[in-house]
């Protein structure tokens, strides 16, 4: 394996206990909503702060950004927003 920088090495371990503890939390017969919930937090702060350093270091755009992670594509994504805040102005009235 070649020499990686010392600051995506971090990132990529600390990205990769994340995704262990969530595969964790979801992978046994009973699963916690709470634990998670938390899980999935770590992973996606995780991932943000690796995209980050691949970024600063390569200029490259992270191959995570690739991933959906709602599983909902931008434009059903972008309606349910408008329809939110469209409800919550409605209820402020």
């Amino acid at each position: 394996m070649r020499s990686m920088s010392k600051k995506i090495d971090a990132a990529l371990k600390v990205l990769v206990k994340a995704l262990e503890k969530h595969a964790e939390s979801v992978g046994g017969s009973r699963i916690s909503l709470k634990k998670t919930e938390r899980a999935s937090a770590k992973v996606q702060e995780a991932a943000t702060a690796y995209a980050q350093v691949v970024y600063e270091k390569s200029g490259l755009e992270s191959p995570l950004s690739l991933v959906a992670l709602s599983g909902l594509d931008a434009e059903t994504i972008s309606s349910l927003s408008a329809e939110r805040d469209k409800l919550s102005t409605a209820k402020k009235k």
